[in-house]
């Protein structure tokens, strides 16, 4: 876990983990959208309007592709997970089922190429969670490197891979507290948006958990 590539407080240490599953691609509109009509849950900023990523109640159907539920908090995330009968993935196990056995830099490798993610405004918006399969992981994950940052389950803290235990690691007991906005939990992946150097299988990114409507898209899987 961790690189020595110098991204982003990224010491490479080694952990284990047990055995677990996690979702192929990233969570849809329309899964997201069953949850709503099932739950009463508050719904995401923008969703009926579509907002800036183009995007609906009536995206998901045959004659258009998927696209990941973005705007939401951590909390929502959260939320959405325990209705599935699921989980957030830690951070130890979502940089597992990104880097694969070799410990790549990348889902699909050691190099970075342009026609295997959605990064950089290269494509100026979301892609559908099916989007990219030269991109998806040995696993056949698709989409851990760019379209939307992924919540994950743990707090963040600069300083945890120096004291992180070396079996089934669950992230700092809280995160650090940025500019007295308040604590913080890890964000992985990169997005649409961000630069090339969030792709790494070893970035970390971090927010609010309560806040749901960073520029850049905020999903997640389970």
């Amino acid at each position: 876990m961790g690189s020595g590539q110098g991204v982003n407080q990224t010491t490479a240490h080694e952990v284990e983990l047990d055995a677990f599953y996690i979702d192929k691609y990233e969570v849809t509109t329309s899964k997201y959208a069953m949850f709503l009509k099932e739950t009463g849950h508050q719904k995401p900023h923008n969703w009926e309007s579509g907002g800036f990523f183009g995007l609906a109640e009536t995206v998901a159907n045959e004659a258009f592709p998927e696209k990941p539920v973005v705007d939401l908090s951590w909390y929502d995330a959260v939320a959405y997970c325990n209705w599935s009968k699921k989980r957030l993935p830690t951070e130890a196990e979502w940089e597992r089922a990104a880097k694969g056995p070799q410990g790549s830099h990348y889902p699909w490798g050691h190099k970075l190429t342009k026609d295997k993610a959605n990064y950089g405004q290269n494509l100026g918006k979301t892609s559908p969670v099916n989007s990219y399969p030269q991109g998806a992981t040995d696993n056949g994950i698709y989409n851990m490197a760019g379209n939307v940052f992924e919540w994950v389950a743990d707090w963040y803290d600069p300083q945890y891979y120096g004291v992180s235990p070396a079996m089934n690691p669950q992230g700092p007991a809280v995160g650090v507290d940025f500019a007295n906005q308040g604590a913080v939990k890890v964000l992985k992946g990169g997005s649409w948006l961000a630069p090339a150097s969030s792709l790494h299988t070893s970035h970390r990114f971090w927010n609010q958990p309560e806040n749901n409507s960073y520029g850049v898209g905020l999903g997640f899987r389970c």
